[in-house]
This record gives C-alpha cells, structure tokens and sequence, in this order.
C-alpha cells in the first residue's frame, strides 16, 4: 500500500433541470468528507463557461484514506443518485503528487 497523497479531480455534468440538485449533494458531501482523517482538502467548483458543470479537487493523506472515504455511507448515497443527477460519463482521474 502506497503512503504517497492522491490527488483526485472529478468532472461531474448534471443533468437537464438537475443543476441545483447536483450542487446541494456536492456540497453536502464536500462538507461531511473535509471532516474526514486523511482529508488534506476537498474542493468544490462550478464552470464559469457552464453552471452544470462541477469540477471537484480533492487530496488524500494516502491509500488507506481514500479508502476510508469510499466506504462512507453518504459517499455510496451520492454515488447511488448519479445515474438520475448526471449525464455519463463522470470524469475521474486519480492522480499521485509529485
């Protein structure tokens, strides 16, 4: 298991009438998760060419961390809801800190 921060950036594009749904989940979530151990942040950001479209940065201590992270309930929640929030695919590049 690698002790190295991970970096993760998610590109997420609501849906048609969704927009205000997609922002109030994304920023609940933001807030539940910068309370986690191994959350070093967890940045949530919306286009300025398009308001449906929300980018997240976030950065994990390590492996064990993101781990963690996955495994929350209200992560699944949201991971449950994004067929009928958002359009496919959800961009996500997992990134290691160099």
């Amino acid at each position: 298991m690698s002790t190295s921060q991970i970096s993760i950036v998610c590109l997420f594009k609501a849906k048609e009438g969704k927009k205000q749904i997609v922002r109030d989940e994304l920023m609940q979530l933001a807030a539940l998760t910068r309370k986690e151990k191994g959350n070093i942040n967890y940045d949530l950001h919306v286009s300025n060419e398009d308001d449906g479209l929300f980018i997240l940065y976030e950065n994990w201590k390590d492996q064990a961390a993101l781990d963690g992270h996955m495994n929350q309930p209200y992560l699944k929640s949201f991971l449950d809801k994004t067929g009928e929030l958002l359009e496919p695919p959800v961009d996500i590049k997992l990134c290691t800190k160099i």
